[in-house]
């Protein structure tokens, strides 16, 4: 009796083990393409591109002359030649400063707007749609078209004449307008900067935002309504449940979005990339692995915030186990 109770389980767990050997091969089989074009493609980009920051291009005699000179470049980049009145350092401090800023809000609305979207409405799909559509719009010719369109109506003396001496078409709210909001209460300087920026900037927030969205509305629906159903049961008010059903529940899908995030802040053009741009253009004949420098610099800054940011969400994620 005792046998076959032990080959049942020996059986038991070979089909176990073999079932997920097919999930593993299964997920490489779907990754192939990707590892197929990043080692023929891409791979042999970043090598030059390495190469590029590590050698100067002079000209001598008519013709280009490339001399090996190591990681001097990546020493330019931070203590050389400056681009117009700004170092790369200052812009680089000012970028991932912005972007650490920005990480937190666009998370904190797109998962405000999956939770609102994941209710029963009328008209709910139109409305998953809707704000969907900015990054659609967001994309190509449609974002220098919209981006053209929107800085001249900025830099337009058409805004409204609120009797302050500013361009109100330039901001939606300044300092004084968050600071008589929160009168009641003791907030800082840089608070109330964030604040003021963030409610500001809510156009390129949407924008930013349609990705990360759907991602945690997939995740919200992802829950199972029993579970919903026994907390109710139990008498958790709405609050409570979020905090200990919903919160827990898609923790892997903020970890997914704020990699994303980082990422989409990263590859967008941004201050530090504008910068690098000019700079390739601006330093001569040494400006091109100068800038290649700055970008190896800006790509090295990104991972090493992306791996604090795993390992900071992984301490805090719930994976919930189907056996």
């Amino acid at each position: 009796m005792t046998n076959s109770v032990e080959i049942k389980k020996s059986v038991k767990k070979k089909k176990v083990a073999s079932l997920d050997k097919r999930k593993a091969r299964a997920g490489w089989i779907f990754v192939l393409p990707f590892i197929i074009g990043f080692v023929l493609i891409y791979l042999p980009i970043l090598i030059e591109s390495l190469g590029t920051s590590m050698t100067y291009r002079t000209k001598e005699d008519g013709s280009w002359v490339e001399t090996f000179v190591g990681f001097t470049a990546y020493g330019e980049a931070f203590l050389g030649e400056q681009v117009g009145d700004t170092s790369f350092l200052q812009v680089l401090i000012t970028g991932v400063s912005e972007m650490i800023l920005d990480i937190p809000m666009v998370l904190l609305f797109s998962l405000f707007m999956a939770i609102l979207l994941n209710q029963k409405m009328a008209g709910r799909a139109a409305f998953r749609a809707i704000f969907f559509v900015p990054v659609i719009l967001s994309t190509g010719i449609m974002d220098a078209i919209d981006a053209t369109a929107l800085d001249s109506y900025m830099s337009s003396n058409q805004g409204i004449d609120d009797g302050s001496g500013e361009d109100a078409a330039s901001s939606i709210v300044n300092a004084m307008d968050v600071q008589r909001l929160f009168s009641g209460m003791v907030i800082g300087d840089g608070m109330l900067k964030y604040v003021t920026d963030t409610i500001n900037n809510i156009y390129d927030i949407v924008n930013r935002s349609g990705v990360q969205m759907l991602i945690f509305l997939a995740g919200l629906q992802s829950i199972s309504p029993a579970i919903y159903e026994s907390v109710q049961i139990d008498g958790a008010t709405a609050w409570e449940t979020f905090w200990k059903i919903t919160f827990p529940m898609i923790s892997p899908m903020i970890l997914v979005n704020a990699v994303y995030t980082v990422i989409d802040s990263f590859t967008t053009e941004s201050t530090v990339m504008t910068y690098i741009s000019s700079a390739s253009q601006s330093l001569k004949d040494q400006g091109m692995a100068i800038s290649t420098a700055m970008s190896w610099i800006y790509f090295l800054v990104v991972i090493l915030i992306l791996g604090l940011i795993a390992a900071v969400c992984s301490a805090y994620v719930f994976y919930q186990k189907k056996n």
